[in-house]
C-alpha cells in the first residue's frame, strides 16, 4: 500500500484527503480546508500537513502574500515546539496548524510562482546574450572596457520597482566611491 492509499482515521485516503486539502486552500474554503488539514493531523501526519502548507505558500500564495512563506515557516516552528512538550490533553500545537491552514485560505491567491518554475524548468530555453548593464567593474569584461565606479553607479546600480524610502545613505556612498577614488581603482 502507498502512502496516499493509508485510510485517515475519518476512512478517507491520504492522498485524496492532501488533495482536497490544497484545492480548498486555492478556493478559500476555509472551513473545508481546516476540515482536511485536521484529519490528517489526526492521522498522524501533522508534519506532512505542514510540508504541504509550506509548498501551497509559494504555489499557490507566492507573490499575493510576500510574508505567507515566513508565516507558514514560523508557525510550523511553534508547532514543533509545543509537540515536544507532549501535551496530548490540550495539544497547543494544534493552534499553529489551524493558523497556517486559516492564514492561507485567507490569503490572496496568484500562481505566478509555479508557472515560472515551468515556463524556466521544463520550456525550451532560449539562448540570451548578457545585458551590457551586468558588464561592470565586478566582471572581467567590465574591467577590460575600463568599467569603474561611474558606470556602476550610473548602470549597475540602477533599481527598477524602487521602495518608496528615503535613502540617506546614497549620497555619502556615491560620494565615497568619488571619481578620485574610482581612478585609483583602475
Amino acid at each position: 500500500m502507498t502512502f496516499a492509499e493509508v485510510i485517515t482515521p475519518g476512512g478517507y485516503k491520504i492522498g485524496e484527503v492532501a488533495s482536497a486539502m490544497q484545492k480548498c486552500i486555492r478556493r478559500g474554503l476555509a472551513d473545508d480546508a481546516l476540515f482536511w488539514a485536521t484529519e490528517l493531523d489526526l492521522a498522524g501526519y501533522g508534519e506532512y500537513v505542514f510540508k504541504r502548507l509550506q509548498i501551497i505558500a509559494s504555489e499557490d500564495v507566492g507573490l499575493g502574500d510576500l510574508y505567507a512563506c515566513i508565516v507558514v515557516a514560523t508557525l510550523r516552528e511553534a508547532w514543533r515546539d509545543q509537540r515536544k512538550k507532549k501535551d496530548a490533553r490540550h495539544a497547543p500545537e494544534r493552534l499553529f496548524l489551524v493558523h497556517a491552514v486559516l492564514y492561507l485560505a485567507a490569503a490572496p491567491k496568484t500562481r505566478l510562482v509555479d508557472h515560472a518554475l515551468i515556463v524556466m524548468y521544463e520550456g525550451a530555453r532560449e539562448k540570451r546574450d548578457i545585458p551590457d548593464f551586468a558588464l561592470d567593474r565586478h566582471t572581467a569584461r567590465g574591467r577590460v572596457q575600463k568599467r569603474a565606479w561611474k558606470h556602476f553607479w550610473e548602470e549597475g546600480a540602477r533599481l527598477a520597482n524602487r521602495a518608496v524610502l528615503d535613502d540617506p545613505y546614497e549620497r555619502p556612498a556615491r560620494e565615497i566611491r568619488s571619481d578620485r577614488q574610482m581612478e585609483m581603482d583602475l
